[in-house]
């Protein structure tokens, strides 16, 4: 049997990932919820100009620039005796790659939506995944201080477009310059709407029950008259709130608010806090791995070079899966079959760190890589030597030649797209018959090229030119040693590639063509996804 204090720790963590399309509002929401838990002071705001203070969880000079996040980043903050470990992740669906890996580390996602546009098309890809996966799904309708779609077509959107029952715990009042505030549905009270202003968290919310003749004065005739009808509708017609329901993924509670103005960010940071689990058992080939089992257990599901210039390093990020971590500790690398001390164990604040002498099962850790780690590999303190489900990669659906501006910079072109790669970023192939002399990348979305591109130059001062290729659509042969790879009959727009592993790989520029090469060579057989470690 587990310690007390053990079983204490690791029923306080609670680990989300937090999920939006792009300019939805999640690194402001993110920004909140750390000043809520005291660990920033001030929140910056992503945009403005030049001079203003960047995001939190935006580290990376690019997405300064650019004012988007392009990897996932782990904070981690105290709250009312809660330990809240947050995965902040990219929302664009060119990076779909990194979230879904991030989900992996996750207990629950909260799914932030802009209240004028509703489901987004680039984000519905992210959101099934946790559909998927059965991830509890929490809902924070935002940006309700300025105008917005009707509340009632925004459920619906949710409920069609995502395949999961909706539960409104508030509702709102009006929205853009009308907004007049949120009604709590158990509470049976109106929040009536305060602006905090200029990233301050203090917010002097006044609270007014629905049943007070008050409450006509602060909102107008009008507005009482849709709230009483609106409450009717919702006691009458909403999905009836059930917690096992939204612990099995089947039922989302929404939320309304402004991150911005930090209105309904505490109420929903207090309910999600509530209504989340503890960390959650993880599936390995020995079967489910409780939390609270004292041998210390993790996976690694992002490796992230050069998040300090002045380090030049690798940090591998840990999910904490059971038991505790300890500063210097010895563990087991599964996958790598040795004996390993895990030193210079970090968490983030954004590219801060500081150095953890302790952290338990759903803590989040950054540990030095000296490239020994990759992307789904399992450490542990068990003797048993038990593997983590691995993490399926994504097929490129894009592909580029790089060329190399200048020659004499090859060994640091090699090392810079070499650990990139490693990161999950991009995907590495030669040609088939040659060398590392012709490079192709593969990567989920176009704008991986720019990062690449970006990345190359301003960590490793290597130039490159990428060619576009007319390639789509990717397959792993599955058994090469049965067949003669040099001898597939191919199409006109397939080509041979190989990994960095040596595997062999075929690339197409038309669907049709894949069953063409099936048909043409019996007993060849092909796969979507490439073997995981």
């Amino acid at each position: 049997m587990a310690d007390k204090k053990l079983i204490e720790e690791i029923n306080k963590r609670r680990t989300f990932a937090i999920i939006s399309h792009p300019d939805a509002g999640k690194t402001t929401l993110t920004e909140k919820f750390l000043l809520y838990g005291g660990a920033i002071n001030l929140a910056g705001s992503v945009k403005g100009k030049k001079t203003a203070k960047h995001a939190v969880s935006d580290w990376m000079e690019i997405e300064k620039e650019r004012g988007i996040s392009v990897t996932s980043s782990v904070l981690q903050f105290n709250y009312d005796g809660f330990c809240v470990n947050i995965l902040d992740t990219p929302g664009h669906e060119d990076f779909s790659e990194d979230t879904y890996r991030t989900l992996m580390a996750a207990d629950s996602a909260v799914m932030v939506i802009d209240a004028s546009k509703g489901v987004e098309k680039q984000t519905i890809k992210l959101f099934k995944v946790c559909v998927m996966r059965h991830i509890p799904i929490f809902t924070f309708i935002n940006k309700m201080d300025r105008e917005a779609k009707d509340p009632y077509e925004l459920l619906d959107d949710i409920e069609n477009v995502l395949g999961i029952s909706t539960c409104p715990i508030n509702w709102p009042i009006g929205c853009g310059k009308e907004f007049r505030g949120v009604y709590s549905r158990k509470e049976r009270e109106v929040s009536l709407f305060k602006a905090a202003m200029n990233g301050q968290k203090e917010v002097e919310t006044e609270v007014v029950s629905v049943d007070d003749p008050a409450l006509l004065g602060e909102i107008g005739d009008t507005f009482k008259e849709k709230l009483d009808e609106d409450i009717e509708l919702l006691d009458g017609a909403s999905a009836e709130f059930d917690l096992r329901e939204v612990q099995a993924g089947n039922l989302t509670p929404v939320f309304f608010g402004s991150a911005l103005t930090n209105f309904g960010v505490q109420t929903f940071l207090e309910h999600f806090l509530d209504m989340t689990t503890t960390p959650l058992a993880r599936h390995s080939s020995e079967g489910d791995i409780d939390p609270v089992e004292e041998d210390f257990s993790a996976f690694v599901f992002k490796i992230q070079a050069n998040m300090n210039k002045a380090h030049r390093d690798r940090i591998a990020f840990m999910r904490i899966c059971s038991g505790k971590y300890e500063a210097g500790m010895e563990a087991n690398h599964v996958q790598g079959g040795k004996k390993i001390r895990l030193s210079q164990s970090t968490q983030m604040m954004a590219s801060e760190r500081h150095i953890v002498e302790e952290a338990y099962a759903g803590d989040i850790i950054g540990v030095f890589d000296p490239g020994i780690f990759s992307i789904g590999d399992t450490i542990c303190k068990s003797n048993k030597k038990f593997a983590y489900d691995g993490i399926p990669t994504f097929a490129p659906e894009h592909f580029a030649r790089v060329r190399q501006m200048d020659t004499m910079k090859r060994k640091q072109f090699i090392k810079g797209i070499n650990q990139i790669a490693q990161e999950g970023a991009i995907q590495i192939f030669q040609e088939y018959n040659t060398g590392m002399e012709e490079i192709i990348v593969g990567v989920v979305g176009v704008l991986q090229f720019e990062v690449l591109e970006y990345r190359l130059k301003n960590e490793y001062n290597v130039d490159i030119k990428l060619e576009p290729l007319p390639y789509e659509y990717i397959r792993w042969i599955e058994n090469p040693e049965e067949i003669n790879v040099d001898r597939i009959v191919g199409t006109s727009d397939m080509k041979k590639i190989k990994d960095l592993k040596g595997n062999p790989l075929l690339v197409f520029a038309n669907s049709w063509s894949v069953n063409m090469v099936l048909e043409r060579n019996e007993g060849l057989k092909l796969s979507e996804f490439g073997k995981n470690n």
